[in-house]
């Protein structure tokens, strides 16, 4: 991570991150420190941006957001891509006018890498060519993703040893850096733009014993299902122009719920999959805070989680 984090310049404006895994409790603690400290909520979720993916997303309530309105929830039909440079530039100007406000912008979600390109800036990319993309998505169903891998592993080695042939969203932008740029993604991401204007108090919310996430995981999916999540991704299929290569789609439990309306397997093998896939997705989050540098352990079950975010965001003027 970036040295500035904990160093920054006093005349930079305070901001907060509020980081941790799904299902641990990121969400509640928001809201209560928009009710303890002058702050605007920004969502950093991959997987919020969507319309009409409410209840498979967890998404914060209708009376929620009416009480503590979240800016980057619902910017996007489910058919079209956002991009990590997007939300750079979403991110950067909702905290400018939350700022101008004379309000703190706190940023709340599991989306490292969202955190990662705040902090760290990022590479000079071009932004998403929908043309090429088609043209990379017909070139997958003819030859299929794995001939695709061998030829970014031909243009970009690097890249293709750290995407997965089962990565389609990932392996679809390698390609479509090169085509667009003549150029590997490797190449262009040695170079990175400026670090966020920010002085950052960063925090991590997590219930610390593994198992106890898990159940709640377990639990919150067990809640979906009971909420109508079913008849949601129904809903999101009748309209015709989705499908499972989509990053909407491709989200932890609507891949899964899809791929049962699909006929690929039963109803329970769907339950098992989805909270298997959220459970990985989750020690991804973790493997990422693991590394994470001047971040503030929170747990989930403590009382004093609010007096540690007021002591921690004591900026100096």
């Amino acid at each position: 991570m970036s040295e500035s984090i904990g160093k920054a310049p006093k005349l930079l404006p305070p901001a907060l991150f509020l980081m941790g895994p799904t299902a641990s409790g990121k969400t509640d603690l928001a809201i209560k420190i928009c009710e303890n400290l002058p702050c605007e909520i920004i969502s950093v979720d991959s997987a919020l941006i969507y319309r009409s993916m409410d209840i498979g997303t967890a998404k914060p309530t209708a009376e929620e957001l009416k009480k503590t309105p979240h800016k980057l929830i619902d910017i996007l039909d489910p058919a079209q891509s956002y991009s990590v440079a997007e939300f750079r530039k979403d991110a950067l100007s909702s905290m400018q006018d939350i700022t101008a406000r004379g309000n703190i912008p706190l940023l709340v979600g599991g989306t490292m890498m969202y955190y990662k390109a705040l902090i760290d800036g990022l590479s000079p990319l071009p932004e998403s060519d929908q043309n090429v993309r088609k043209i990379i998505e017909k070139k997958a169903e003819e030859l299929g993703w794995d001939t695709l891998h061998q030829q970014l592993a031909q243009i970009d080695p690097v890249s293709a040893k750290r995407i997965h042939p089962n990565d389609p969203q990932r392996l679809m932008r390698a390609l479509e850096v090169h085509q667009l740029t003549n150029c590997s993604m490797t190449d262009l991401m040695a170079t990175r733009s400026d670090p966020i204007p920010y002085n950052i108090k960063q925090f991590s919310i997590n219930p610390g014993d593994r198992k106890i996430l898990h159940q709640r995981i377990a639990q919150r999916f067990e809640l979906m299902i009971d909420s109508g999540f079913q008849a949601e991704v129904e809903k999101l299929r009748v309209r015709g122009d989705l499908h499972l290569n989509l990053p909407s789609i491709r989200c932890v439990g609507y891949r899964q719920m899809w791929q049962y309306l699909d006929g690929d397997f039963d109803f329970n093998t769907m339950r098992e999959k989805s909270v298997a896939a959220t459970r990985q997705l989750a020690k991804r989050q973790l493997t990422w805070l693991r590394g994470w540098e001047n971040i503030h352990l929170l747990d989930t079950f403590s009382s004093d989680n609010m007096s540690k975010v007021i002591e921690h965001s004591q900026f100096q003027s």
